[in-house]
């Protein structure tokens, strides 16, 4: 049985920290501002819509904090670096969020029962800062949403809490408009409906991820097709897809080719091909000859 070895590395993504620093500072700034005026002016929505961007800060730091670890090189404990540190940022972000969504809930359902008066003026004020400055945040991470779990985490909270602060304005309005207080706990209901909307994907993408499933994009079977219709390949087993990072996709799979080893050309091919079909930046080919004296233990598919 011959091992052969072929790796396509690529471990680039963008560098965020720019956009983590100004978001992280611009969100703590006004998480102070927003629960201090909230208190002012007795408004559930905005302390809501504060703890809910507090959790958003974290959430930064959190997914800051893992983009620069999968940076970090390979050790000879840790082969793969820490890597995986950005799914299990994404998966905290993600329970995090839900947690925090349970409470504001609960508060707003008290409040149901116990409606008290709000400033509505302070209120429409805060939360149109809030807009701005979520907006403003969202678009610094907008060009990684699509290849980056751990920045799309970032991404969709930043824009949960601008389409949160839209809902706070318009509950403001529409108490001074109508003097109906129950428009506070009202939009506090429709906040924490928002956040699990916008979480439960994440929540279970970065689950799949962590338990090594093949990553959302990514179909099993057209990369074993691929794999078997390769020029002298008689049968592929011990195919594992899975994610190293939010970023990296790896491989490894047996390849019977009859004809014994294939040369460099073939696997460089194999690996530029995965990439650019597959984005499978990480594959590993073993080939075999088939020798049945020789049988691979890993060849029956229910076998790891």
């Amino acid at each position: 049985m011959s091992h052969n070895h072929s790796h396509g590395h690529d471990h680039g993504g963008s560098n965020y920290n720019r956009a983590f620093l100004i978001s992280v500072a611009l969100n703590t700034g006004f998480v102070v501002i927003e629960a201090t005026y909230g208190i002012v002016a007795n408004s559930l929505a905005l302390i809501a819509d504060a703890g809910h961007n507090l959790s958003d800060v974290l959430g930064l730091l959190l997914a800051w904090g893992a983009s620069i670890l999968v940076r970090r090189r390979p050790t000879s404990r840790r082969t793969y670096g820490l890597r995986r540190s950005s799914i299990l940022a994404a998966l905290l972000n993600a329970a995090f969020l839900l947690v925090v969504s349970g409470g504001i809930g609960w508060e707003a359902i008290q409040r149901f029962r116990e409606p008290a008066p709000v400033a509505g003026g302070i209120v429409i004020t805060v939360a149109a800062i809030g807009i701005v400055i979520n907006t403003v945040s969202a678009l610094m991470f907008l060009s990684g949403r699509k290849s980056d779990l751990n920045i799309r985490g970032a991404f969709l909270h930043l824009v949960a809490d601008a389409a949160v602060s839209v809902g706070v304005v318009l509950a403001g309005i529409a108490i001074i408009a109508t003097g109906w207080l129950w428009f506070d706990p009202a939009v506090s209901l429709i906040v924490t409906v928002v956040i699990v909307a916008g979480t439960w994907g994440l929540l279970q993408e970065s689950l799949n991820l962590i338990t090594d499933a093949v990553p959302a994009g990514i179909e099993p079977l057209a990369v074993r097709t691929y794999l078997t219709e390769l020029p002298g390949v008689a049968q592929v087993h011990d195919l594992h897809i899975w994610a190293m990072s939010t970023t990296e996709t790896a491989l490894t799979a047996h390849l019977v080719i009859p004809a014994g080893y294939p040369g460099d050309t073939f696997l460089a091919r194999v690996v530029r091909e995965l990439h650019d079909n597959f984005s499978i930046e990480h594959p590993t080919i073993q080939v075999e000859t088939g020798d049945p004296s020789y049988q691979c233990p890993f060849a029956p598919d229910n076998l790891v």
